[in-house]
């Protein structure tokens, strides 16, 4: 039996960085037989250890690797081990789980663009660092044969090299100019293709220059800074299939009377299908028959789980808790509630897609400024000389010289200093543009349950509750799986409380726990269930054989650092909203402790994402902060958008960031840092233009040679990455 930790070592220095890429972006490619669990609750080392060594213990369990990252373990198992058996491991060794459809996430698993780029980054690094070996000896005075010679070896070096490390840039310049347009690939391209062509033709004509180790320097600069683009995006993949991979892959059908197990897939409205207690619903219905309660808050925020009966619509992605219940299917595949939730999550991130990057908006104005001044130098040079050799050589220098390797390192080099600074505070930045887009912010919407709260309900005032009631209590709630008995149970332990010994314990579903204590039934449960009149907070209430009922209440604590987040940003300026599928007191009551004016409960998936849409419509940045199911198309639609890493895998695909803990006061420092990113990021800019000012008439006098070129490119690229590593040492 294997449990596989770590990748295998590598000889090959690139071959050891692309796994630490990969496992940033995401698992390996699911294999058909695998089973994939969604663990949202592991949150460091020790957290997978214990998965993977608990797990591996199972028998029948080949493999198993846990992703921290995705929160997500992936299982090699025999045929006959279930993802049932492997929850209800996990959930022995004290860890929430959830079955995920493989299929589903296997076109988004692996990062083969990080492994390319970091393979075409690696041999243009190694080529480059060659081939200027040569260039320096043809610098130091070698002549005649002996700097021939050099040339024709670095043309020989340099040839396949760019062939190979430059098909990024070519890929991308041919697709724009077949759609007519210009990007910064298009001036990259033509660089380093005038580059080797006047370089052969230099060689081949016993020329004193050649530019084979400026164009490979060319190359490896723009890669790397391209790779370090790409590694801010690795682990942003799709939401809406991260969506459709939480459906339910398997139900149980009842047919005669006679239940068996099937795939999702085959399910038609009107059948009938057997939920189980700790199941989800595989599609949306109504209930036929059975008793018990709902956990909605992934999908609604709600805190507390609803009563379900018969007669009662479902949802596909609800969570039943205490019966079994048989449900009739009213919409099954691509018409359930949480596909349809996956679809507005698909057109939200369509519509951020359409967002320009400060780094696009300078390519629109620098590839046909660069180009026209290429063409003008050549036509310049060849109508003064008419010397077709000269002309190109000044036309290729200035393309060189035009300083792409700055421009090409001006964002990813900010991006990747702030992200690490960010890093650090606890904050993780999972796309490019997202800094940038965050700098812009002027309104903030947070969701309640889960992100401003710790999601976890808390037993409050039990020291004021008599030791015998509290017993009986803790001795019930020991026998349910419900949030609030859970919280009882803890608040018990903590308090070092001795259960009473109350016999014959059972859960009533939708209802609450009963059993016998000296004779006397007593009950643990829905206020209506014990005769008890219902407050307007949450609570549980107990009573011990006739005795009046008495109050159990509980409270939604807090993240640390919201109240003072929440403060921060009002202070600023900002408008702050409040919205959530809780319920109106609750929220309203959120609301006023925060300071929040403007707050909106009971809403809907839809009417979240429609509110923040409308916010955008009208003007508005925003900055939206959520962690259920019901966050995500709300989160795909915001301006930028954050989730905490205790949110669902769902919720956090679909944001730009992740605050990895549960401290909420990264988010202000985070809107500065963005802002002082964007300055950064506009500076480097202007360092381009200042370099340009000054490289550009050497290069168009005939004054640049390859030794300036490359030192000039170089020069540019130190200089702009040691501006935006400012950033990284924590100075504005």
């Amino acid at each position: 039996m294997t449990v596989a930790l770590h990748p295998p070592a590598s000889a090959c220095p690139a071959c050891a960085v692309a796994p630490a890429a990969l496992e940033v972006a995401g698992a390996q490619e699911a294999q058909p037989g695998e089973i994939v669990l969604s663990l949202p609750t592991i949150h460091c080392a020790a957290c997978i250890a214990k998965v993977e060594g608990g797990l591996a213990r199972h028998e029948g369990v080949n493999a198993v690797r846990v992703n921290l990252t995705l929160k997500r373990a992936t299982i090699d198992a025999a045929p006959d081990v279930t993802a049932s058996d492997m929850i209800e491991a996990l959930a022995a060794l004290g860890y929430e789980a959830h079955e995920l459809d493989a299929g589903a996430l296997s076109a988004t698993a692996t990062d083969r663009a990080g492994r390319d780029l970091l393979m075409r980054l690696a041999v243009a690094g190694f080529a480059s660092m060659n081939v200027m070996l040569l260039s320096v000896a043809v610098w130091s005075g070698a002549e005649d044969a002996t700097r021939d010679m050099f040339h024709w070896i670095s043309a020989a070096i340099a040839l396949p090299a760019i062939a190979f490390s430059g098909q990024p840039f070519f890929r991308n310049a041919w697709a724009a100019l077949r759609a007519g347009r210009l990007n910064m690939d298009v001036p990259i391209t033509l660089a380093i293709l005038l580059a080797i062509g006047t370089s052969l033709w230099e060689t081949a004509l016993s020329g004193h220059h050649a530019y084979f180790d400026a164009a490979l320097t060319l190359t490896f600069f723009l890669l790397a800074g391209r790779y370090l683009d790409h590694r801010t995006r690795a682990i942003a993949r799709s939401a809406a299939e991260e969506l459709t991979a939480l459906e339910v892959p398997r139900a149980w059908l009842l047919e005669d009377g006679t239940e068996r197990e099937v795939p999702v897939a085959q399910l038609r409205a009107g059948d009938l299908i057997v939920v189980r207690p700790g199941g989800r619903m595989p599609v949306d219905g109504e209930i036929e028959a059975g008793v018990s309660e709902l956990d909605r808050a992934l999908l609604t925020g709600e805190t507390l789980p609803v009563f379900a009966g018969p007669g009662q619509a479902v949802s596909a992605g609800e969570l039943n808790l205490t019966g079994p219940l048989t449900v009739r299917a009213t919409a099954v595949g691509r018409d359930t509630s949480l596909h349809r939730m996956a679809d507005l999550v698909a057109v939200a991130e369509s519509g951020r897609a359409n967002y320009t990057s400060l780094a696009d908006k300078a390519a629109k104005l620098y590839a046909p400024g660069v180009h026209i001044l290429s063409a003008l130098a050549f036509l310049g040079w060849y109508l003064a000389t008419f010397d077709m050799r000269t002309a190109l050589n000044i036309a290729a220098a200035v393309l060189i010289i035009t300083c792409p390797c700055a421009l090409g390192l001006a964002v990813p080099a900010v991006t990747t200093a702030a992200s690490g600074r960010l890093f650090r505070r606890g904050m993780l930045i999972k796309d490019g543009t997202a800094l940038e887009r965050l700098a812009e912010v002027d309104t903030v919407v947070f969701d309640k349950t889960g992100t401003l709260t710790t999601g976890t309900p808390v037993l409050m005032g039990l020291d004021q509750i008599d030791t015998r009631e509290a017993g009986i209590a803790l001795a019930l709630a020991m026998g349910s799986a419900h949030p609030l008995s859970r919280a009882i149970v803890q608040a018990g332990q903590a308090a070092g409380i001795a259960p009473a010994s109350v016999s014959e314990i059972e859960e009533v579903p939708g209802y609450g726990t009963r059993g016998i204590w000296q004779g006397q039934v007593v009950r643990l449960g829905r206020a209506s269930w014990v005769g008890a009149v219902p407050l307007a907070v949450t609570a549980s209430y107990l009573q011990v054989g006739e005795c009046a009922p008495i109050s159990l209440q509980f409270e939604d604590r807090l993240r640390d650092g919201a109240a003072d987040t929440v403060a921060q940003f009002i202070a600023r300026g900002f408008e702050v909203y409040l919205i959530s599928g809780d319920s109106a007191p609750s929220v309203e009551a959120m609301a006023e402790r925060l300071g929040i004016t403007r707050w909106m409960a009971e809403t809907l998936p839809a009417d979240k994402a429609a509110r923040v849409a409308a916010l955008g419509e009208a003007g508005r940045r925003v900055l939206m902060v959520g962690d259920g199911l019901n966050d995500t198309a709300a989160l795909a639609a915001a301006h930028v958008s954050i989730s905490p890493a205790s949110a669902l895998d769902a919720a956090r695909v679909a944001s730009d960031m992740v605050l990895l803990g549960s401290d909420l006061g990264v988010l202000a420092e985070a809107s500065t840092i963005a802002k002082s990113a964007t300055r950064r990021i506009r500076e480097n800019f202007r360092i381009a233009t200042v370099y340009n000012l000054v490289a550009v008439p050497l290069a168009v006098a005939g004054l640049a040679t390859p030794l300036i070129a490359a030192l000039a490119m170089s020069s540019s690229s130190i200089i702009v990455s040691l501006n935006a590593l400012r950033l990284r040492g924590g100075r504005g």
